[in-house]
């Protein structure tokens, strides 16, 4: 297989450069005890550094909000020990030649009630319904909307000032931003619901509220996405006109570069047009994209139909050409690096005979 050299160019925008165009996607790990990243964590972001990643992103990590994750290994973005675990993670992916963005994250209502950290806090959504549209609690008031817009803006805050080099904020596969986003999810008939754009208030909050905190020229990553967890068929829009009236106001609201969440970076996003959803945003919106979804993932762990068929290096092939073509910027890698920190240098050096492929296995470690 000819390298593929589109991966390896250096990346610039006006906030933003990068040594090539291969981003680490954010994946929950959950090896953070008491929402505390430690030595382990740092180490492993760094080996991905290391690797070659020009761009890592964060697991998501939940802002300073009481209901904010599930779990009490998932790493948070508030309090003294867990920022400082972040400052160290940071440091050593600096060292490494990295650079890195934290995910910020609240998951809404997508968090079990009784669970930690937290017991007693629960779950939170637009409209106090669930994923499936069935009504669990109350509603956010306004006013609890305007904490939960103050919780991300002092994350962004905090990671300006312990030194990562940007944000992402995770407004995709369901949490509370994309509930915010989803119809089926907002129901409100107050400013933050009714139509599509109108269903963007929150983020738009949220951006805005980023941007102040940071300042003009700290990067902000928009990461969404059409599919929900356990809700593969779920859509935001159905057409390029109706993208673009998504992405018109979260432009305006100042977000940077949008990460495109698709699970095969490969399938065109409407019909009549090869392009895929980071493809088709940026064209609207003269933003730069990430897109991703299962690069260099073997048979095994993609769909099967005739319309997947050809994984591994054919699909890397057709990655570069995408992005020679200037379809997106950016590209995540998800599995890939888990089973094998070191996969952009293999493969920059022509060695995808080396890669170690991905297994389920390594989701149990901290590789």
């Amino acid at each position: 297989m000819n390298v593929p050299s589109a991966l390896f160019q250096p990346f610039t925008s006006d906030k933003l450069t990068l040594s090539n165009r291969i981003v680490m996607a954010p994946m929950t790990r959950g090896f953070s005890p008491e929402g505390v990243p430690g030595p382990e964590v740092a180490e492993y972001y760094r080996r991905r550094a290391a690797g070659g990643v020009g761009l890592i992103i964060t697991e998501g990590t939940g802002v300073g909000h009481p209901s904010s994750v599930s779990g009490a290994s998932i790493p948070l973005f508030h309090g003294e020990d867990s920022l400082q675990g972040w400052a160290n993670v940071v440091e050593a992916v600096h060292e490494a030649g990295g650079k890195i963005m934290p995910q910020l994250w609240h998951v809404g209502t997508a968090r079990r009630s009784g669970d930690l950290p937290n017991t007693e806090a629960e779950p939170v959504s637009p409209s106090g319904v669930s994923m499936a549209g069935e009504a669990t609690r109350e509603p956010l008031t306004e006013d609890e909307v305007k904490e939960l817009v103050q919780a991300f803006a002092q994350a962004a805050a905090d990671a300006q000032r312990i030194g990562f080099d940007g944000i992402e904020l995770h407004g995709a596969h369901g949490y509370l931003i994309d509930q915010f986003f989803w119809e089926q999810t907002n129901r409100r008939t107050d400013k933050y619901g009714g139509d599509l754009i109108q269903r963007t208030r929150f983020a738009v909050e949220v951006i805005e509220a980023c941007r102040a905190a940071v300042g003009p020229d700290f990067p902000i990553v928009l990461r969404f996405s059409q599919w929900k967890m356990g809700n593969y068929d779920a859509r935001l829009v159905e057409t390029p006109e109706q993208l673009e009236q998504f992405l018109k106001p979260l432009i305006a609201a100042g977000v940077d570069i949008f990460h495109c969440s698709t699970r095969r970076f490969w399938l065109p996003e409407f019909e009549g047009s090869e392009l895929n959803l980071a493809g088709w945003t940026q064209k609207l919106s003269g933003k730069p994209a990430i897109s991703v979804g299962s690069v260099g993932l073997e048979a095994e762990f993609v769909d099967r139909s005739a319309e997947n068929q050809g994984t591994g290096d054919a699909h890397l092939e057709q990655l570069n050409e995408k992005m020679e073509n200037g379809e997106f910027d950016l590209i995540a890698l998800g599995r890939v690096l888990l089973s094998d920190p070191e996969w952009p240098a293999k493969v920059r050096e022509g060695r995808t005979s080396d890669i170690i492929p991905f297994t389920t296995e390594v989701l149990t470690t901290l590789h």
